[in-house]
């Protein structure tokens, strides 16, 4: 029987002393400036091609690690850099992992590497799910994706709302509802190839944090797309919305299997955003003299330096177990994954809270990047499920009992 261990192994010491190399030397001293300047930090998405960081076959070598620690170590310190580039660079990852998780082999050959571009020219893509009136709520999406026997097209109408890379991506994967009645069960995913007619993002939304990553309104207005960019394709959906209808048990729809799948990746982020804020504060708090001595000797702070490396330590366990449990396909029976997320969204907003106090006025100030972090974590706590969303994931998961 193999023997228990949390030791990394040499291949993952290697690609976290990698990733963090170019966290520190290329997306740390970039960041204020993308930051302020709430722009897609397009050269270093190139810098991050051009070392072979951005692009599939990082994230294909990511998860063909048999523990699924890679990816979540990758992320934890790229994010640690900072959070806005981040994203910037992982975000496309998001409509791979839909067209991973949906698609059929043919679909990903076509559609991923256009996800990415080339080093010359790279490119985003954007999965697109939530709307105005469907955040947490996806049974309500109103997006209508309508079939055109004649053409073989799919016709789809709609809105969607906070898209990251939305309007500026390559490729955008849109979730739509086939057959209402049926609720999520009812929803499909498709692929909206580059340039097609139609899809709009008219204004570029501003963010209390992450500005360095574009996030935009995306509107659909008659957007027609072939028959093949529907994911896992039409006899497989038709089958799938035949078995709702007659009631048999789901096996799960479009934007869930996404996030189930993502999960644990963004509390990974998270993680690394709070990670950043611990260092820092704890290198503060040994060169700050007040009353004759470092602030660190005075327990309040030094305790408060205590909990924040050990909640971080704690939530990412959390993170590396649902990782394993998803490359290993163990089934999240106590909602793992969404525990992940939470546990590490809420310590990444309690740290870099915690961070600022401990900066004081400093803190408070744009002369520090404490307070960018601080304003960069909140999100972790909102988008992929709500918190509010993972605790009814996990007390349903848990009680066996549909909370609501």
């Amino acid at each position: 029987m193999a023997e228990f261990s949390l030791d990394l192994n040499e291949e993952q010491r290697d690609l976290r002393d990698w990733v963090h190399g170019f966290a520190a030397e290329v997306v740390r001293p970039a960041a204020a400036e993308w930051d302020e300047r709430e722009d897609t930090p397009w050269p270093v998405i190139q810098e991050a091609a051009k070392v072979g960081l951005y692009g599939f076959e990082f994230l294909a070598t990511c998860w063909a690690d048999p523990t699924g620690l890679s990816l979540p170590i990758a992320s934890e310190e790229l994010f640690w850099g900072d959070a806005g580039i981040g994203l910037s660079i992982f975000g496309t990852s998001l409509a791979v992992a839909a067209i991973y998780g949906a698609g059929t082999p043919d679909q990903m050959i076509e559609w991923v590497p256009q996800c990415f571009g080339d080093v010359d020219s790279p490119a985003v893509a954007a999965f697109c799910t939530s709307e105005p009136e469907a955040g947490s709520d996806v049974g309500a999406m109103r997006t209508r994706a309508v079939y055109d026997e004649a053409t073989d097209e799919w016709v789809l109408t709609g809105q969607k709302a906070y898209a990251t890379n939305g309007g500026i991506a390559g490729v955008h994967v849109v979730t739509a509802s086939v057959d209402p009645t049926l609720g999520s069960r009812g929803q499909a995913a498709f692929v909206v190839p580059p340039g097609t007619p139609g899809l709009a993002a008219t204004r570029k939304l501003r963010k209390l944090g992450l500005r360095a990553s574009h996030t935009a309104d995306v509107f659909l207005d008659g957007v027609r797309v072939p028959g093949r960019c529907l994911l896992g394709g039409k006899d497989s959906l038709d089958e799938r919305l035949a078995r709702a209808r007659s009631g048999q048990r789901s096996t799960g729809q479009a934007a869930m299997r996404t996030f189930e799948l993502s999960r644990p990746t963004v509390g990974a982020q998270a993680l690394g955003v709070a990670r950043a804020a611990y260092e820092y504060a704890l290198d503060y708090a040994k060169e700050r003299v007040q009353f004759g001595r470092p602030i660190i000797e005075n327990q309040a702070v030094a305790f408060a330096l205590a909990d924040m490396r050990m909640e971080i330590d704690a939530a990412r366990l959390l993170v590396w177990r649902a990782s394993w449990m998803g490359r290993n396909n163990r089934p999240f029976t106590a909602g793992e994954g969404s525990m992940s997320k939470l546990k590490a969204g809420e310590v990444a907003v309690s740290v870099t809270e915690k961070a600022v106090q401990l900066l004081g006025g400093a803190g408070f100030l744009r002369d520090h990047p404490v307070e960018r972090w601080y304003r960069d974590a909140k999100i972790y706590t909102i988008f992929e499920g709500t918190s509010e969303i993972q605790r009814l994931v996990i007390s349903r998961a848990v009680s066996g009992m549909q909370i609501r």
